[in-house]
């Protein structure tokens, strides 16, 4: 089975232009054209090697690798470690003296953003790959019923979990684009020396703090000022802040000869990236937008960006 942006499975894709969902066996379902997830984790996996081989200069590594304590790596950022922050204090005292501590704290630490990225991404596709698993696949209506010819809306828990997986997919969006801010300020940035823990520079930051970035505002990435980067920002903050993209959530069905031949979710009415607005409305919806239609490039277009953001971070970083 495949599933279809109408909102209706396929059994075989009709068009090889036709942009689709398959069933990776590895457990999510993935667009056929566009998903940049294997090019991005391999960016990811160079990103933290030369970040190793950065902070670590000048000290031997492999050698200290091996003595180096369980809880430098787990302690305050991983379930494996069971200790709490009183401990982990008494620890790191206990273990003062152990060469270069403090850079493997660092190193750690900062790893740990790129870790992030990374397990965000799996998120973002797997919550991409359930949307449309559910508008393909699921009843938009509770219990079943013969609908007649025509364009019908329904509210149901199957709608309320559309709109969920979208808030999330937006929200988390918007979460790189904070995670990546973090990442670029730390290794344009990187201490002087290590000879005390370093807080690190970012703990502060968010997106609106890419100003602090050499190439902010570059051409194709996540720092340009652009209309899908305002767009992204403009859904995150509606949805934390204001409330959701329908004053009731829908999704709509087209009927035909008793049969569903098409399933989608309108989407409000945008201008440069920000809802149109007149006084207290921002919700319009004259331009008939249907979101699991153009969901896909927006993903896409943000895995791009991503994508150079961290191409660009890795070369700044490999020249140090």
């Amino acid at each position: 089975m495949y599933l279809k942006l109408n909102g209706i499975p396929s059994d075989l894709p009709r068009d090889a232009d036709v942009v689709y969902l398959w069933f990776d066996p590895q457990g999510v379902w993935r667009l056929n054209r566009g998903d940049l997830s294997y090019e991005l984790d391999a960016v990811c996996v160079r990103l933290h090697n030369v970040l190793r081989k950065t902070v670590m200069q000048g000290v031997p590594y492999d050698e200290l690798l091996p003595r180096v304590p369980q809880f430098v790596s787990l302690s305050g950022l991983n379930s494996e470690s069971i200790l709490s922050k009183d401990h982990f204090e008494k620890f790191i005292k206990l273990c003062a003296t152990f060469p270069e501590l403090n850079r493997f704290l660092y190193l750690y630490e900062v790893q740990k953003l790129i870790s992030s990225i990374q397990e965000s991404l799996k998120e973002l596709l797997q919550m991409v790959g359930e949307f449309y698993r559910t508008l393909n696949t699921e009843g938009l209506f509770y219990p079943p019923i013969q609908q007649e010819d025509g364009i019908r809306f329904n509210t149901s828990p199957t709608v309320t979990k559309l709109f969920a997986l979208l808030t999330f997919v937006f929200v988390r969006m918007h979460s790189l684009l904070d995670y990546i801010v973090k990442l670029a300020i730390e290794t344009e940035h990187l201490p002087p020396n290590f000879t005390k823990y370093h807080k690190m520079r970012s703990l502060n930051d968010q997106f609106g703090s890419r100003k602090k970035i050499s190439f902010n505002k570059s051409p194709k990435t996540l720092f340009e000022e652009c209309e899908f980067i305002t767009t992204i920002e403009t859904l995150r903050n509606h949805l934390i802040h204001d409330g959701l993209l329908d004053d009731m959530p829908k999704a709509y069905e087209q009927i035909e000869q008793g049969r569903a031949v098409e399933r989608f979710i309108l989407f409000p009415d945008m201008t440069h990236g920000r809802f149109d607005r007149y006084g207290n409305r921002n919700l319009f919806f004259s331009k008939e937008n249907k979101i699991n239609k153009c969901l896909p490039e927006i993903v896409t277009e943000f895995q791009l960006r991503l994508k150079v953001t961290l191409e660009m971070l890795l070369t700044r970083l490999a020249d140090q």
